[in-house]
């Protein structure tokens, strides 16, 4: 009988993820870290939630999108960190067909989700300080409605083939050399020719992320200029205030992002091991710092989280 060529496919009904294939000794001590941080993370925005919830102060349109700022970030987490978790602790590899494309449509759709919240949070501030007459009645509960609804619709949409796409290659291999079910560690394994697959991959990323990203920009670049032409002694520091929170976290999300985008590109230069760092990390520390942030910067939510406290 002939040998099988290098190129045939084989019946693919489940995957086995390798966490840092070439340093597996760093599973034991990431571990407790990873385990803290993901308490924290789930945690604090479990926290922020029903603070925003059960504090009629907190019952307001900017407050309504950190809320879902924060259930972005917890389905980000349990849908990474549980599994890489059971991983390191229990060695349990596998991961089947269904469940890695499911996880690999929620990373990328939940992702960029949390990219266009950012954007909305940003135009947000830009009418409380630019415009702040028309404030109450441009951005109401039925604008956070529409923007959720669109928040939603756009990113499902355009995120969707993907998992799509790869899912419908055939694959000559099941060993996948990182601890979650990336596009791109995925379809390595097909026999098939992805360049479509990561085309398409790389034109919705940097469409959806680069557009929000540059409306942010202009946003805070009016915001900056509105802000500097306040002449009220205390003025500026408040505007300021008022934005700092939500510009530290769009800043660190986006450079977190990015230096796991160069990583990814430059993967022949630096070790395996370290994008598949970033990128858990990328799934855990925003989500981890977004309600400390602004729990710590926002007064009314510190209030809030203390009357929370007392009723206990």
């Amino acid at each position: 009988m002939a040998a099988q060529s290098n190129n045939s496919s084989v019946l693919v009904s489940e995957f086995l993820l390798i966490c840092f294939p070439n340093y597996q000794t760093w599973q034991h001590w990431l571990s407790l870290p990873l385990s803290l941080l993901f308490l924290l993370a789930m945690g604090a925005n479990a926290t922020l939630l029903i603070t925003i919830r059960l504090e009629a102060s907190l019952h307001e349109p900017m407050y309504y999108l950190l809320s879902l700022l924060s259930l972005l970030d917890m389905v980000l987490c349990l849908t990474v960190i549980p599994k890489v978790l059971a991983i390191f602790w229990f060695d349990l590899r596998p991961i089947s067909f269904s469940a890695c494309f499911l996880q690999m449509f929620i990373m990328n759709s939940f992702l960029t989700m949390e990219s266009c919240t950012f954007m909305v949070m940003a135009y947000d501030r830009y009418v409380a300080i630019c415009h702040p007459l028309r404030y109450p009645s441009i951005i109401t509960s039925e604008f956070v409605v529409r923007a959720a609804i669109f928040i939603m619709a756009r990113n499902v949409l355009l995120t969707m083939p993907i998992p799509i796409l790869s899912s419908q290659l055939r694959y000559c291999a099941r060993i996948i050399k990182n601890c979650i079910c990336t596009n791109m560690s995925v379809s390595k394994l097909s026999c098939d020719d992805i360049t479509f697959n990561q085309l398409y991959q790389f034109v919705a990323g940097w469409t959806l992320l680069g557009s929000d990203l540059i409306l942010i920009i202009l946003s805070y670049s009016f915001i900056l200029k509105v802000v500097l032409r306040i002449k009220a002694e205390g003025a500026v520091a408040k505007a300021l205030s008022t934005c700092g929170s939500h510009f530290i976290l769009i800043l660190f999300f986006s450079t977190v992002l990015l230096v796991l985008v160069i990583t990814n590109l430059a993967r022949e230069r630096i070790p395996p091991d370290i994008p598949i760092l970033l990128n858990i990390l990328h799934h855990l520390i925003p989500p981890a710092l977004n309600p400390i942030v602004y729990g710590v910067r926002t007064k009314e939510i510190k209030q809030g989280i203390q009357n929370l406290l007392r009723r206990l």
